[in-house]
């Protein structure tokens, strides 16, 4: 499974998405510009010591992962989805693509791929949840598809 963070700009998030990463083998995109920088304490702090488990990558644009993982499936999270993120069969390789906490998907993107968009249901009123806590839920129930859980211990 690989985890596509777009422009994130909270160290925290990313941190604990990292951790998330390192906790379950998925692989960790992060797409420039990041708002931070890697070498920031909160980034740190947030993934522990678990950084050496952690396969991260840096891309320049999401459409170099994109050009990369033309053969993936292409998940966008956004909130401008009408289909649920439990709606959809998730591929060993699927590309889980989450945008900045302060815009979301960009729009361009969405209409590239909408077949492929999205969503966590919320109530009526609620904007947004954390990104990290968004990542966590979309990303443990496309595991929970994978053989249970792919090999995770349960």
């Amino acid at each position: 499974m690989h985890i596509v963070l777009v422009e994130p700009e909270i160290p925290g998030n990313t941190g604990n998405i990292a951790r998330l990463c390192a906790a379950t083998g998925c692989h960790l995109y992060l797409v420039k510009p990041l708002w931070f920088s890697v070498d920031d304490k909160y980034l740190k702090r947030a993934g522990l010591d678990y950084w050496r488990l952690v396969d991260i990558h840096y891309y320049d644009s999401v459409y170099e992962v994109l050009g990369k993982y033309k053969e993936n499936s292409k998940l966008l999270l956004t909130t401008k989805a009408y289909k649920a993120y439990t709606d959809v069969k998730y591929d060993e390789d699927s590309l889980l693509i989450f945008g900045k906490e302060t815009a979301g998907m960009p729009e361009k993107l969405r209409d590239e791929y909408k077949e492929g968009c999205v969503r966590i249901p919320m109530i009526a009123g609620a904007r947004s949840l954390n990104l990290s806590n968004a990542v966590s839920i979309v990303a443990y129930d496309a595991l929970r598809q994978q053989k249970n859980f792919m090999g995770l211990t349960v």
